[in-house]
């Protein structure tokens, strides 16, 4: 199988760290640049980097050289991994795709530009079918961390809903590693992520709408949210109640989402998740410290009440959320002969 070559921008942060983590030993992604703040360039990625996440760093990284994030230094590759903060990523991402370089991106700007499609492999890999029509060089888009989470679980079931109200409990990771201080999240929960909640509404429409080469149809469905931040490490938890369209039986809804399975799994892909969602019997799942999966969606107390589902669900932030779902995103993308 002929592979991709792809690089990496910012390499040296908690999402950058997951997906050379994960790339390690890819059967076939191979990482040929690595790219971080303009004082690290030029450094051995082991000289500066601060590994944070389990395991050693991986040996194929340790002595790469930094590079910027100027097209010139990823001329090479077939695809650019984004993982820069919001700040400063659409300016590097925009001038890679003009200068004729591919870009997978895990950062928030332009997400909702209807040209750009947002992608959650298992949920709307047919919206990437619109790179077939385009002529240059192209950009795709990552959801949220929580939008990726909880469109899993909701694909099987959108047909039946009719409005979603959600909390979500995210874990302090989200915030990046400089994002939050121990002094403000220990013992406490914040009730407040800046922009979470429009991000959560707005992409999770898109998603789970239609997708067209200069336009996209939402899902259209009411979906009001209340983010809040947690002590917890890692893993992203909601709860949610949908409003359906008729009576439905709790059991129909665990057939449907234990029975879902899409196209990375169909084709076997190496980062899909055999059982993309999972749903868990104990009374008091799903929890972070005990049920917390890299790449399926674990979900628990599983209620309907006349024509009101309850479902409380679990995803890893910085694996499904982000660097996992990037690099099953690449690996669609191959499948479907886009790559």
């Amino acid at each position: 199988m002929d592979r991709v070559r792809v690089s990496i921008l910012g390499a040296t942060g908690l999402v950058g760290q997951w997906m050379i983590k994960l790339l390690a030993n890819h059967p076939f992604i191979e990482v040929a640049g690595l790219s971080a703040s303009p004082g690290k360039v030029g450094s051995k990625y082991g000289d500066v980097v601060h590994w944070f996440i389990p395991g050693d760093i991986p040996e194929y990284v340790r002595d790469m050289v930094l590079v910027s994030t100027d097209p010139a230094d990823h001329k090479t590759v077939d695809v650019v991994l984004s993982a820069l903060p919001n700040d400063v990523a659409w300016s590097a991402e925009s001038k890679l795709v003009n200068a004729g370089i591919n870009v997978v991106s895990n950062a928030s700007p332009e997400r909702m530009n209807p040209r750009i499609p947002l992608i959650n492999p298992e949920v709307n890999w047919e919206h990437l079918n619109i790179l077939r029509e385009v002529k240059n060089n192209w950009i795709v888009k990552n959801p949220n961390c929580t939008a990726a989470i909880i469109s899993m679980p909701l694909k099987p079931i959108q047909d039946l809903i009719d409005a979603l109200h959600i909390v979500t409990l995210q874990a302090v990771s989200g915030a990046g590693y400089m994002g939050l201080s121990y002094l403000a999240i220990d013992g406490n929960v914040i009730p407040f992520i800046k922009g979470e909640e429009e991000k959560i509404d707005i992409e999770i429409n898109k998603i789970l709408g239609k997708q067209f080469l200069d336009r996209y149809e939402p899902w259209s469905r009411p979906i009001y949210v209340t983010a809040t931040r947690v002590p917890v490490k890692y893993g992203h938890t909601a709860v949610i109640h949908a409003i359906l369209n008729r009576d439905t039986d709790a059991n129909q809804i665990i057939e449907r989402l234990r029975g879902f399975r899409s196209l990375p799994q169909e084709k076997e892909l190496p980062t899909a998740p055999r059982e993309p969602i999972k749903v868990l019997d104990r009374v008091d799942a799903p929890q972070p410290a005990r049920d917390l999966d890299p790449m399926a969606v674990s979900v628990g107390r599983v209620v309907t009440r006349n024509n009101v589902l309850r479902l409380v669900i679990l995803g890893d932030n910085l694996v499904r959320g982000a660097a996992g779902i990037t690099i099953l995103t690449i690996e669609t993308m191959k499948a479907l002969g886009l790559l």
